[in-house]
């Protein structure tokens, strides 16, 4: 019996000397010369480019009888094909943005009614925050999908101090991450610029883009500027208010484009996963161009990495 042992161990040990001695051989694929060169394609996961718009007359009367041919869209100077046409009354997250700053005490009551009265046009599934703004923001209601919360709590500001509208945005777009709706929107009643702020207007602008939040606004003074411009860049449209008594009809114009507008789709034809900000321009056939409608849309939207 230790006779066979010592053979076999004998054995092993010749083939594991084999096995060291022998040389490496790596196997290596062979390609053709023309499959080397070959460059692997890589598929873009496209997704669907939604871009909302409104369309008013020169009163600022939303239209809403329009059709996807009345449209043409460009994304960077290149035009598009509109694969996607609807008008969206989809629930909406809407933040309203108070001013309660010292010179909206003449106008504080009318401006309380102005907010009551949108708030009754609210649809099933709408959900609300109420920020006001002076010297600093405040959060007076967080999310609720309850409208008379938002009004109860109307009665508690005092009008007072500076205005710090732009930090007052800031604050409703960080608020607009507990959003539950796709549709985000911010509502702004003002009677003056901002001239309390920390954060630039580029900054808010930029911030509104990123979060994909569209800003309304009904302007109780002549200047708007700033948010003329933001409201361009978002979709959203503003309404100068020069008469506290046309303050109702400036709601139910603004109200009437929160809740209803145009949402064009397309598939961008050189889509790039890339991070940056792509240029969307909106506009009316040369038909329908005639009219001298104005038309507002979302000016653009950053591409995913």
């Amino acid at each position: 019996m230790p006779s066979v042992l010592h053979a076999l161990l004998v054995t092993l040990l010749g083939v594991s000397a084999f096995c060291q001695d022998a040389p490496q051989v790596n196997i290596v694929p062979r390609f053709r010369p023309s499959e080397e060169r070959r460059v692997p394609s890589i598929r873009l996961d496209i997704k669907m480019v939604m871009i909302p718009a409104n369309v008013t007359d020169r009163d600022d009367r939303p239209i809403l009888n329009l059709h996807k041919e009345d449209f043409r869209l460009f994304e960077d100077s290149t035009e598009q094909k509109i694969e996607s046409f609807a008008i969206d009354q989809t629930p909406v997250s809407l933040g309203i943005v108070f001013d309660a700053s010292g010179s909206m005490r003449n106008k504080i009551d009318k401006s309380f009614s102005a907010v009551e009265q949108f708030l009754r046009t609210s649809l099933p599934g709408d959900e609300f925050f109420l920020v006001q703004f002076a010297d600093v923001p405040k959060l007076l209601v967080p999310l609720t999908r309850d409208p008379d919360e938002i009004a109860g709590n109307l009665g508690l500001i005092r009008p007072q101090g500076w205005t710090a509208m732009l930090d007052a945005i800031c604050l409703a777009v960080n608020q607009m991450r507990h959003a539950k709706n796709p549709r985000k929107a911010l509502l702004i009643l003002s009677d003056g610029g901002d001239n309390n702020s920390r954060y630039s207007d580029g900054e808010v602008i930029n911030l509104l883009r990123e979060a994909d939040v569209q800003l309304f606004a009904i302007g109780l003074f002549d200047n708007a500027h700033f948010l003329r411009k933001a409201a361009a860049e978002t979709g959203g449209a503003v309404v100068a208010v020069h008469n506290l008594n046309d303050l109702s009809g400036a709601v139910d114009k603004l109200s009437t484009q929160v809740r209803s507008q145009y949402v064009l789709g397309y598939y961008p034809a050189q889509a790039q996963n890339d991070g940056k900000f792509h240029r969307v321009k909106v506009m009316l056939s040369q038909a329908v161009g005639s009219l001298k409608l104005r038309t507002s849309w979302r000016h653009g939207y950053y591409a995913p990495y």
